[in-house]
């Protein structure tokens, strides 16, 4: 499938560290005034109608659609796909880009019908040349098609392009229509390298484009020939870079952001401090330990030995972890990877609906013992030699991750294994899970091109989606998982959209993921998104979700941004 960049996000939650002040310092200094919550502090934003939001790092000038590392808002805000699904609820797509599309009878053909008049914010017309350029530019680049399943395209008409699939491909409908960036032809055609290249000067569709940018701020102003008409109303987008829990607390209740996205441990009296405050928790993310669990792609480390990987997962104490770490705001996790409640038309196995909340230590002990691996002097589990020591690592800012990794060092202990926490900068953790350069690290899944299951199997799980260590893993098996049963079922759930023929596949990858633990399951994590009402209105609500909020979502954020309004 094509790549599916809205899996990685880039920030995500953030750390209640002595680090903070750093950040702190350099985001109040970025911004004016002084205030408290109640938007007092940046007044001059309020007149013109701009709004800050709180970004992670900011280490590149990188607005490649096609990068993994691009700056958050690239995907929806300055770029825009030809469809948007809303994963915040069950609905129909959202035409984007496109106004309609249709299949041929062998499923190999997809025709789109493109929107008329919309230009590229450098005036020059968007026709469906673009949408055939851009198909057939990943088609010919392997960095961005590794598994050579991309359609090549031709356009028919201005309004119509043609995608052409090599077999059936009807599964591929979400990710093409909803998750590919379409980019302009006449800007990218003269690009040697659509991989490496930046794009500091980024030519989009989207509601807004580049203004400014600088290693600490970067402004996105209006796009005054936007396709749909009266929007944006919002004049202007600051982003700050805001590394942790503490600064973004602290911008908040000092109103100098209006959009975070932050786990803010004991948010509801953070909340309390600003009558402008408010939030909403959207959890449909899975928090799981990612595993090196392929020796013969190279992994090494006892945690290729699936008995290992079956007793961290019975070792743990969810309850407790949820509780330390989830701020009780984590929901209960599934070991098919799916989203209990959600997704339980697509759970095949009752049993397999809902994760273990005690630890089973007797039953963890028991595998180990069996695996040939023996507790030494020190209680810690040696066999032929190598001992039961593994690290995990986690980014650095990242205060609940840290929190889970620090509790099940205690709780994996009492089975015989060591577990080392260790905290890396957001590129270092991604580059060591894309090269397969770690033992186990603590991610999370869930968010595919749709909410069908087969977008989070088939990029986590598939033999064409994974890489030797040492080469890079895009497409997302960084487990570097492989199964001739799961690659069988993957390829018949992509040539139908009959449900009950696919649930019929997704049981036998559940039956096996369920008993190899590629990704070991920990639980729901809450995804907490923060708002300051007093310079914008129409931020999604817990009644009105018409976006997954989480300011760092790719697409979604282009949606918010083009429907607030400044306020009164």
């Amino acid at each position: 499938m094509l790549r599916t960049p809205t899996t990685r996000p880039r920030v995500r939650r953030l750390v209640s560290a002595a680090a903070a002040a750093t950040a702190t310092a350099l985001l109040l200094t970025a911004c004016s005034g002084t205030g408290n919550g109640n938007g007092a502090g940046n007044q001059a934003a309020a007149k013109d109608g701009s709004v800050t939001v709180a970004a992670g790092d900011i280490t590149a000038e990188n607005f490649n659609p096609f990068s993994s590392t691009a700056l958050q808002p690239t995907l929806g805000v300055i770029y825009e796909p030809l469809y948007w699904y809303n994963f915040a609820k069950q609905a129909d797509p959202t035409p984007m880009l496109a106004t309609g599309y249709s299949w041929n009878a062998a499923g190999t053909e997809l025709t789109i019908k493109t929107r008329r008049d919309v230009k590229w914010n450098d005036g020059r017309p968007f026709t469906a040349k673009d949408v055939a350029f851009t198909f057939n530019l990943v088609a010919k680049t392997p960095a961005l098609n590794p598994s050579g399943l991309a359609a090549t395209a031709k356009a028919t008409a201005d309004d119509t392009a043609v995608l052409t699939f090599k077999s059936k491909s009807l599964m591929q409908e979400p990710a093409v229509l909803a998750n590919q960036a379409i980019v302009p032809e006449h800007i990218w055609k003269d690009i040697k390298d659509p991989t490496t290249n930046l794009n500091k000067n980024p030519v989009g569709t989207g509601p807004f484009k580049v203004k400014s940018y600088t290693p600490q701020s970067f402004v996105l102003t209006k796009n005054d020939q936007y396709w749909e008409q009266g929007k944006p109303e919002i004049k202007e987008v600051r982003y700050l870079p805001v590394t942790s829990a503490d600064a973004a607390s602290a911008a908040l209740v000092a109103g100098k952001v209006d959009w975070a996205s932050a786990y803010l441990p004991g948010i509801d009296n953070i909340i309390k401090s600003g009558k402008n405050l408010t939030y909403v928790n959207t959890p449909v993310m899975t928090t799981v330990i990612v595993t090196c669990s392929n020796a013969q792609l190279g992994c090494a480390g006892p945690q290729t030995d699936p008995a290992v990987r079956k007793a961290i997962y019975l070792a743990m104490n969810r309850e407790q972890l949820a509780k330390l770490a989830g701020g009780g705001v984590a929901g209960v996790g599934s070991p098919t990877l799916l989203l209990p409640g959600r997704d339980d038309e697509w759970i095949a196995d009752p049993a397999k609906a809902k994760l273990p909340q005690s630890a089973d230590a007797a039953e963890a002990n028991k595998l180990l013992d069996a695996a040939g691996w023996t507790k030494g002097g020190d209680g810690v589990r040696t066999k032929a030699g190598q001992r039961l020591s593994l690290t995990i690592q986690t980014v650095t800012g990242w205060s609940d991750y840290i929190s889970i990794n620090d509790t099940l060092k205690q709780q994996l202990a009492a089975v015989g294994i060591e577990l080392k926490p260790s905290q890396v900068s957001w590129n270092e953790w991604n580059a060591a899970q894309t090269n397969g350069k770690f033992q186990l690290s603590l991610d999370s899944v869930g968010l595919g091109a749709s909410t069908n299951p087969y977008f989070t199997y088939d990029g986590k799980l598939a033999t064409v989606n994974t890489a030797p260590v040492g080469k890079t893993a895009t497409s997302g098996n960084q487990a570097r998982f492989s199964n001739p049963v799961v690659d069988a079922a993957l390829k018949v759930a992509a040539g139908t959209t009959d449900k009950a023929a696919q649930k019929a596949e997704y049981a036998k990858i559940q039956d096996v993921i369920a008993d190899q633990l590629p990704y070991i399951p920990v639980y729901v994590n809450s995804m907490l998104t923060e708002f300051n009402t007093s310079r914008a209105t129409g931020w999604p609500t817990k009644d009105n979700l018409y976006v997954l909020p989480a300011a760092w979502k790719a697409w979604d954020a282009g949606i918010v941004l083009k429907t607030i309004k400044p306020a009164a």
